[in-house]
């Protein structure tokens, strides 16, 4: 039994256009289907096509029937495939239904007496009907409604009540002024660094090797992976060259492991006039250590005071206000609450991120130490340069 089989007639782009559809994991079902079914046309008969793809013969009829009543016209293959824009029924709802929809949808739940945390179609759908608002509607359409006006009752985003402390103006306008005065600063023989800690950095080994991308295909990576451990990363930013100075990798990150940081950048640059370090509020930044540490490069012999009790020593404000002194030798410039924003050190771990631990995989601990100090000396030689500061310390709009 034989069957009359439509002929097709591709050009070179169309083939490699229907090749690119099928080919994307992105592309949608059915338009990969249809995509299937013209680039087999010529080469196949309609109930094998059928077969393969556990479709009806009338369908292949069908898109083939379509394929070439769109030929001569200008469009490109994959809108050739799409299906036909229909009218739509009418509106069955006013603009004032609507509205009320919206306005139910942007209030709590629990003002309408429903113990939840939010908003659903379906939920919504039913409070429509129960305040006789709308006689039905169906929660696939409240959904459509919904999405048309951007609202997302099922997304929630945090953020920060900026309750900042009563010195933000003028914390936040000290640092921009140091880091406006750092080519100034450096060339006069000081130093400007910003300096953080970034905790809790995995050694994520994974249990299979990276597949490399292909044409069309993006780098694949193993899903599954093995844990080896976490580092914590000490490291300065030189704020007149960009560079990253005097890093420390270790298991902690603690009031020892800061102080010694800070000790062995000063040793390192013994020879400045003037160092400036840009931290932000951490207790370990502001320590029983580090005030001794200062005083004894500036030569203080007085009394330190006691915790708890009295003088310099006797809590964390006494302390930062001494050693925010700036007449000292090594000065420390805290950013306000809740704007560690204001340090450029977070805008390198940012890169170091990008650049480096979001894809990398490591064998154990030291592997990842050795991984990251090369990647500083690589980052040192061939990227480093001052960051463009642009935020000049005005107050900011809740």
């Amino acid at each position: 039994m034989s069957f009359s089989q439509i002929k097709i007639k591709l050009t070179n782009d169309e083939k490699n256009e229907l090749q690119e559809i099928v080919r994307k994991h992105k592309s949608m079902y059915q338009i990969v289907i249809r995509a299937k079914i013209i680039s087999s046309a010529n080469n196949t008969n309609d109930i094998w096509i059928s077969h393969e793809l556990n479709i009806s013969r009338d369908m292949v009829t069908f898109w083939k029937k379509r394929w070439n009543k769109l030929t001569n016209k200008n469009i490109s293959a994959y809108e050739k495939l799409q299906d036909v824009k229909r009218s739509g029924a009418p509106l069955k709802f006013t603009a004032e239904q609507i509205c009320k929809l919206f306005k139910i949808a942007c209030e709590k739940p629990q003002d309408y007496n429903r113990p939840i945390s939010h908003w659903t179609a379906r939920e919504l759908s039913d409070e429509l009907i129960k305040q006789n608002i709308v006689q039905s509607i169906s929660p696939r359409h409240v959904g459509r409604l919904l999405e048309e006006a951007d609202l997302k009752p099922h997304k929630i985003r945090y953020y920060l009540d900026t309750k900042k402390d009563e010195n933000f103006h003028i914390r936040s306008k000290n640092i921009c002024n140091i880091y406006s005065q750092a080519f100034e600063i450096n060339n006069n023989g000081g130093k400007v660094f910003c300096n953080d800690e970034m905790c809790g950095i995995q050694a994520l080994e994974r249990e299979a090797p990276d597949k490399l991308m292909k044409p069309g295909q993006p780098e694949r990576h193993e899903f599954n992976y093995k844990r080896h451990g976490t580092l914590s990363l000490i490291a300065n930013l030189d704020v007149a060259t960009g560079k990253i100075i005097n890093p420390t990798i270790g298991p902690t990150r603690n009031e020892e492991d800061f102080k010694n940081n800070i000790m062995n950048t000063i040793i390192e640059h013994k020879s400045s006039n003037q160092i400036h370090f840009i931290v932000d509020n951490l207790n370990t930044h502001q320590s029983k250590s580090l005030v001794k540490l200062v005083s004894e490069i500036d030569g203080f012999n007085g009394d330190l005071g006691k915790e708890r009790k009295y003088g310099i020593m006797k809590s964390m404000k006494t302390r930062q206000e001494y050693l925010s002194d700036i007449n000292h030798k090594i000065v420390f410039h805290y950013t306000p609450k809740h704007s560690s924003w204001l340090n450029q050190i977070e805008i390198w771990f940012s890169i170091l991120v990008r650049k480096l631990l979001k894809r990398a995989s490591f064998k154990c601990l030291s592997d990842l130490k050795e991984t990251i100090f090369s990647f500083i000396d690589y980052f040192n030689n061939t990227m480093a340069k001052p960051f463009k500061w642009t935020y000049k310390g005005k107050v900011l709009a809740n």
